[in-house]
């Protein structure tokens, strides 16, 4: 059984560790600077401790999940533990030869997963080091499968993957809730507004994951001339609702590079 370490055991950190424990395949070990916070980990089988350095030394793969401008200096803190260990790092914004050069003997790798991890269906982008061998690859995949699906991309697009994928169940969740809004204003219970809706995303998503139809087919599966579904797709786009989604993940792109710019600004990476 492979350890992992967890060093920054907040939202995604916390979630990480509790579905690698509960696979069965990972022994886990978790910090958190309040670790009174993490107390409930135990009950998943997660050993918690305030100790980042306990953390990496117990470790044979070391996930960094602290806020990006942390994720240096905690790096460089445990640094010395980490000769021929894996290092992930899921701190946004954060490249490949910062980590790097804050742990050289480590074998590196960046991902962005998102808060579906709770779920074990998170989109889980990863770029790695160039030279990282096979074996270790694959051994980050099977990991990071644990958490949903995972996909390696060229590490330049890992900002617009922090834009679409990572901050990505914030916009399902406003289209969720809008959907539940028009469900309220035209009659149906609350409950059943929420859960009709939630389920027809996750319908729809289902449906293209298994079937890999176009959405543009699985659009026209629904439509019928005159009926009730086009005269909704009419107000959908007299409202722009494609530009509307294009503009948002460009905005969040374009913030990403700006924290990444800000951090080497300040120093906070170097």
């Amino acid at each position: 059984m492979r350890s992992v370490g967890i060093i920054g055991a907040g939202q995604i950190g916390s979630a990480i560790a509790r579905v690698l424990a509960e696979s069965g395949r990972w022994s886990v070990i978790a910090s958190r600077r309040k670790i009174h916070e993490i107390e409930n980990l135990k009950n998943f089988g997660v050993e918690i401790t305030s100790d980042n350095r306990e953390v990496a030394s117990r470790s044979d793969i070391v996930i960094v999940a602290v806020k990006p401008y942390k994720a240096i200096e905690v790096i460089k803190e445990i640094s010395d533990l980490l000769d021929r260990k894996i290092l992930i790092s899921v701190a946004a914004a954060v490249p490949i030869r910062k980590l790097k050069a804050a742990a050289p003997k480590a074998k590196v790798v960046r991902a962005m997963p998102n808060i579906a991890v709770i779920v074990k269906a998170s989109f889980t982008a990863y770029a790695k080091e160039p030279g990282l061998n096979v074996k270790d690859e694959a051994i980050v995949v099977e990991l990071l499968k644990e958490m949903g699906e995972a996909q390696e991309v060229d590490e330049e697009l890992m900002d617009a993957v922090t834009a679409l994928s990572g901050s990505g169940p914030a916009y399902i969740a406003t289209l969720i809730e809008a959907m539940a809004y028009a469900g309220l204003k035209v009659g149906l219970p609350r409950e059943f507004s929420y859960l009709s809706s939630a389920y027809t995303v996750y319908g729809t998503a289902k449906l293209y994951l298994e079937s890999r139809k176009h959405p543009a087919i699985i659009k026209e599966m629904v439509l019928t001339p005159a009926g009730t579904t086009i005269e909704g797709i009419f107000y959908l786009e007299e409202s722009g609702i494609r530009t509307a989604i294009m503009k948002a993940v460009e905005a969040a792109t374009k913030r990403a590079q700006e924290i990444a710019t800000k951090l080497n600004e300040l120093n906070k990476i170097d």
